[in-house]
């Protein structure tokens, strides 16, 4: 490696541990380390926020269609639904805690699928919490479970979960795409995860009669707080899904739908955007920009395409054989570093290699029968990856959080023993329906 390489792979392993070992908040830390590439001039300013034909820099598509559903989700909370729902599933449950912890998840993995896994699991974790202080049974089980089905049910959807995002804009590949290839995909995975969390705790959920009638006497209702603003909340996630569904024939990228939703939902909530503004989560926006801008450092000066070219030495340019090491170091690489860094980085490879084997990076050559199975391998490997480690995704670290603050602390490894043998289930039944839709 060239003294360039090691300045451009110092500056990105430093933000790295940075981020990892939180001493420093995210945001700061990939900004810094952004910045530090600027101002060594491992790339321009103009590359990092524009793009050349080599370098793509800030992914805009990405940002703003997070923005846009953040603010559909900020306005959308206030009404309450997304705690009526826990709450319902409770209810329908009657009060068993296996059948809560199946509805929970259920629940869980379908807002996820169709808003954000992140934003879910910040409204649906506490309520989680109610319900097993209510119960009187341990949290840590519920809580995990939640986490785990939110980013289970984020890889269903383009929007479900920050990779899925960055790769269908990368990849130029539309909402509905995702539907036909991950969301059947997750309609298997799920219930088999489902199945695998009855067999670990299902027989050893108990709980006392007399709590069990107490989250009977829940009136779910009485969680909506504002019937006119949802039924307008309704009607945006409505049209803004089947946008959603038709941008790709129409023309339009899906930032630009989302944005439209969330100026839609702005103008019909009549109220001062401040507050919902102040919702949108801008340390995890600018903690996008600046992987966006390190990677883009790292490409520059070539250290991808050797991880490229590397790969291709390693598969014999075999399209199954990239694929199935793409899904699992994908998923191993998010279980260290997180999946949202893991699919910066390996967005990268994918445009890389495309580049090596068709000499270009249009849609037909990203979209073809050597290049396609990539991004599908990472969606799965980097989505479901995430299950991996506390550290893997966002939602992991907040349920994580919340459970602490509820007096119920998850530590690392005690995550392992329920995320490891989990994301090993699930990614080999993911690999096999990878197999069976674009390997044989």
């Amino acid at each position: 490696m060239t003294a360039v390489q090691l300045l451009a792979c110092g500056i990105f392993l430093a933000a790295y541990i940075l981020i990892a070992s939180e001493r420093v908040d995210k945001s700061v830390a990939s900004l810094t380390g952004a910045t530090l590439m600027l101002l060594v001039r491992l790339l321009s300013q103009e590359e990092a926020f524009h793009g050349t034909d080599v370098v793509h820099g800030v992914d805009w598509n990405t940002i703003l269609l997070l923005v846009g559903m953040m603010i559909v989700v900020a306005i959308t909370k206030e009404t309450g639904v997304f705690e009526w729902m826990a709450l319902k599933s409770a209810k329908v449950a009657r009060g068993r805690p296996w059948a809560i912890l199946a509805l929970i998840c259920l629940v869980t993995a379908v807002i996820s699928a169709l808003l954000d896994n992140v934003t879910t699991v910040l409204l649906i974790a506490p309520v989680v919490v109610i319900l097993c202080r209510t119960l009187e049974v341990s949290a840590v089980p519920f809580l995990v479970c939640c986490a785990l089905s939110s980013n289970i049910g984020g890889t269903a959807t383009l929007i479900g979960d920050p990779p899925n995002i960055m790769i269908g804009s990368a990849g130029h590949l539309t909402f509905l795409d995702f539907l036909k290839v991950d969301l059947p995909i997750i309609a298997l995975v799920f219930p088999i995860f489902l199945l695998a969390i009855w067999a670990a705790f299902g027989r050893k959920l108990h709980v006392d009669e007399r709590h069990r009638l107490r989250v009977l006497e829940f009136d779910e209702s009485k969680a909506i707080h504002d019937w006119p603003l949802l039924r307008k909340c309704l009607i945006v996630i409505v049209l803004t899904l089947a946008g959603f569904t038709i941008h790709g024939a129409v023309g339009l990228e899906p930032a630009t739908i989302a944005l439209a939703g969330a100026c839609l939902i702005l103008i019909l909530y009549g109220k001062s955007p401040v507050k919902v503004l102040e919702e949108v989560e801008w340390p995890t926006i600018f903690f996008f920009m600046g992987l966006f801008i390190m990677v883009g450092g790292l490409v520059k000066v070539g250290v991808i395409s050797m991880m490229a070219n590397a790969a291709i030495s390693l598969t014999g340019g075999s399209t199954p054989a990239l694929a199935i090491l793409l899904l699992w170091f994908s998923a191993l690489f998010s279980g260290v570093v997180g999946n949202i860094p893991a699919t910066v980085a390996l967005i990268s490879l994918i445009l890389d290699i495309t580049h090596s084997v068709h000499g270009a990076g249009n849609v037909q050559a990203l979209h073809s029968p050597e290049i396609l199975p990539l991004w599908w391998a990472l969606s799965l490997g980097a989505c479901l990856g995430g299950n991996l480690t506390l550290v893997g995704a966002p939602a992991n670290a907040i349920v994580v959080g919340i459970s602490g603050a509820a007096g119920h602390p998850v530590r690392f490894v005690e995550f392992l023993k329920y995320g490891v043998p989990l994301t090993l289930l699930t990614l080999v039944v993911a690999m096999g329906c990878l197999w069976v839709a674009f390997l044989r």
